[in-house]
């Protein structure tokens, strides 16, 4: 009964019942959250919100001098301490004045009782600094030390709340300089100081004679809303330059504005005969993002025209992947759906004479300058006797086509609407064994649907031409196709040919392999889909095709993770460390901040006992100038438990090499601060951990001329270690598959679907950033 009235008190303080449970466990915390819970309703004569509980839970797990926890939590309850750094500085107050009696004035001054610092303070205090930096920030961008922004405001408003100045910090500087650019993502460049600050003095300089600083992007809902886009409106088609207009089209623009309502209407048409990878991601964004920009909607349609190469598996990994990046398809619709129709129109196609019946094969068909048709010319119901033929299963497979009579941009002559394939559709099973190709589907099943933008990537621009005279020819309505540039990464194929002899070959396991850039296996190697999209949208929406650096995607999913990934830590290569002197007769439970900047996202309990393990490579015997990690006469603090450690005692096996070693610990503040503080596991869960790096050693491998021998004959060998004994806390004992983690000092990281019970597999999503500093 004890248990669950704590339970309950400890959720009233706003704790969930994970938390409160794992400080149950703690006898010596949840002792002191009881009592300073108790004293704190007592006080308040009613419930207590959240962001007194969640001082409250401070105090009980900061105090070491128990004596003055009533006299803490008074000042709590009142309100008279309200923030974070008012409670850090009254901890640190106690701590410094041990002794009877506290001088109450000189306290409440110290600690900043009584002074209120509103928002509006916050702002001018922010604005004021940004103003005294802003030609250094407008040069530097987000390059500058934001730290130094944050802290000036600080000194001036010494009682404000952190997350305050530092949300209105982020405010202003986004303001002031827009969204993130490339450059912005880039490591800054090592300058000679004195040539560094000649140059921003110029440049600061020629910046704000201009009023503002270049290279601003919009975020992409703005690039999609019009800004950026020089988008036809709704029912306006006939004003984008290059539309073929004909004596019915504004009849049909009425006729599609009616059935409309003026709303923006696009499609995302994958074909299902692969999975999507990171190129995709932008053609989703764009397409999905465009309709929800303008208040429109986006028909997921599949492609479905040729059997041959499709499986049910993609049909339902392209939908998952759509949906995983946060877009709901307003209908899910095939091309299948429409055959009736299709074929409907390819026969008023020949009754128009702009289509004819050919049997030229395929290899005659290919080549910059193919042999015209002899065909051409054939009568209306010849090809008509003949079209019907094919449909009824009368010719073999290449022995008869039919063809569209028109020449398109990029020289092709007659490009082919249907074609014969015996070969079951696994929606329309046997009912037909001749096919339509893009060419003929694409821009009538736009045209069925309504679609106001038919946005495509740049190689399609060669298929303009025949996209408006196949409407025009059948007098049907006629959507736009806009076309973007592709985006492309350095050391990655995304061809569904050149991964499927990846897997051949064995160099992935299959399509969602997380070295490749397969959304699938993005996903699975633990890139957020938010980071994907933002990505997309610092790509922007260009013309051109971009080709761009895999670590400015990485930059996008560090973003994400630093905000989203709790902590825990974990260990790859272990070095078993006693401590001989342990401070308890067993094992402690040490409060670990889910995410250290921020502890009011809540603690998780990991068990701290005289056997500890670290990385080997913390440790060093004859260690390198600039080490400061363990070693002789060198101590190190482990992290999270207020402990330092020193080495005692080095155990080596029969080969000389280092099986073990011995310390002593004492308190953090009881000596000189040690130089580095290390991570560590003790009682730790045993896992397998992969560590991805580049699956290709040139940015180009598929350029002859950089890589001569192919792409296979490019594959990086140490592209994927695998740790199999890897031993990390046991916060993550109840981890799902996806869920991810930061290994402090180690990385993001992931759980691999691979994982079972008693058995997880973590996949490395990314590393930290680089710090050039550390050692």
């Amino acid at each position: 009964m004890a248990t669950l009235d704590s339970l309950s008190l400890f959720t009233g303080l706003g704790l969930s019942e994970h938390k409160a449970r794992e400080t149950l466990k703690n006898t010596a915390l949840s002792a002191q959250l009881r009592e300073a819970a108790i004293q704190a309703q007592q006080t308040l004569g009613s419930t207590i919100d959240k962001g007194t509980g969640t001082l409250l839970y401070g105090l009980a797990s900061r105090l070491r001098d128990t004596r003055r926890l009533s006299f803490l939590v008074s000042y709590i309850a009142s309100k008279k301490i309200h923030t974070e750094s008012q409670l850090s500085a009254a901890l640190e107050y106690v701590r410094s004045h041990p002794l009877d009696p506290i001088d109450l004035v000189d306290f409440e001054q110290e600690c900043g009782v009584g002074v209120m610092v509103t928002p509006e303070q916050i702002e001018e205090a922010v604005e004021a600094t940004i103003n005294r930096h802003r030609p250094q920030l407008l040069v530097e961008r987000y390059h500058f030390n934001m730290g130094l922004l944050m802290g000036e405001a600080r000194a001036v408003l010494k009682w404000a709340d952190g997350k305050m100045i530092k949300h209105e910090v982020d405010m202003q500087v986004l303001h002031l300089l827009g969204p993130k650019t490339e450059s912005d993502l880039e490591k800054k460049p090592k300058v000679a100081k004195a040539r560094l600050q000649e140059t921003d003095r110029r440049t600061a300089k020629d910046v704000m004679e201009n009023g503002e600083a270049a290279g601003q992007t919009l975020s992409l809902m703005e690039q999609l809303r019009g800004e950026a886009l020089k988008f036809h409106k709704p029912g306006e088609n006939y004003k984008t330059p290059g539309y073929v207009t004909t004596p019915h089209t504004m009849d049909l623009l009425k006729q599609h504005m009616e059935i409309t309502g003026g709303q923006v209407r696009t499609r995302f048409p994958p074909e299902p005969n692969g999975i999507l990878h990171i190129g995709h991601a932008k053609a989703i964004n764009f397409n999905f993002g465009y309709a929800k920009a303008n208040n429109g909607i986006c028909f997921l349609r599949f492609d479905d025209t040729n059997p041959e190469k499709e499986e049910a598996k993609f049909f339902t990994a392209i939908y998952d992947m759509v949906t995983w990046l946060g877009y709901t398809p307003y209908k899910v619709t095939y091309a299948s759906d429409y055959f009736d129709q299709l074929y409907a129109w390819a026969v008023e196609l020949i009754r128009r004479g702009q289509a004819y019946v050919c049997h030229q094969r395929g290899e005659e068909l290919k080549g910059h300058n193919p042999l015209p048709s002899p065909w051409r010319d054939r009568p209306v119901e010849e090809s008509l006797l003949l079209f019907e033929a094919m449909r009824k299963g009368k010719f073999s497979e290449g022995e008869a086509t039919l063809r569209m009579k028109l020449v398109m941009e990029d020289g092709k002559m007659d490009p082919v609407a249907y074609r014969v394939k015996y070969t079951p559709h696994h929606r329309t099973g046997d009912s037909w064994c001749i096919y339509p190709t893009y060419d003929y589907t694409h821009c009538l099943c736009d045209s069925i649907e309504h679609v106001t933008h038919s946005l495509c990537t740049k190689e399609f621009q060669a298929r303009r031409s025949s996209y408006f005279w196949l409407c025009n020819a059948l007098d049907v309505y006629c959507p736009v196709q806009w076309e973007y540039g592709r985006l492309n990464l350095h050391y990655a194929v995304v061809s569904k040919r050149k991964i499927l002899q990846l897997v051949a070959a064995g160099a992935v396991r299959d399509w969602d392999d997380p070295r490749l850039f397969t959304l699938t296996a993005l996903r699975r190697r633990g890139f957020p889909p938010e980071a994907i999209n933002n990505f997309c949208a610092r790509v922007g929406v260009t013309v051109a095709q971009t080709t761009m650096e895999p670590h400015l995607l990485e930059a996008c999913v560090r973003d994400i993770l630093n905000d989203t990934a709790p902590r825990a830590m974990a260990v790859l290569e272990s070095l078993q460390v006693l401590i001989t002197n342990f401070p308890a007769a067993k094992s402690l439970d040490i409060q670990v901040p889910n995410f250290p900047a921020d502890e009011t996202k809540g603690f998780h309990q990991v068990p701290f006992a005289p056997i500890v393990f670290i990385e080997r490579t913390d440790f060093k015997e004859e260690p390198e100038p600039g080490f400061k990690r363990l070693a002789w006469g060198q101590p190190v603090g482990l992290r999270h438990t207020g402990y330092v450690i020193e080495l005692q005692h080095v155990v080596k096996g029969s080969s000389g090499c280092v099986e073990s070693l011995e310390v002593t610990c004492r308190r953090a503040d009881a000596g000189e601060k040690p130089k580095a503080f290390i991570h560590w596991v003790s009682q730790p869960l045993t896992c397998e951990i992969r560590l991805y790096e580049r699956l290709f050693q040139h940015k180009n491998p598929e350029d002859p001329v950089e890589v001569p021998g192919g792409f296979l004959s490019d594959l990086n060998p140490a592209s994927l270690q695998v740790v199999e004994a890897a031993l990390v806390d046991r916060s993550v004992a109840l981890a799902q598959p996806f869920d991810k983690f930061q290994f402090e000092r180690l990385g993001y990281f992931s759980v691999d679907p691979d994982s079972h019970q008693g058995q997880l597999v973590f996949n490395r999503t990314v590393t930290l950033k680089e710090d050039p500093g550390k050692v």
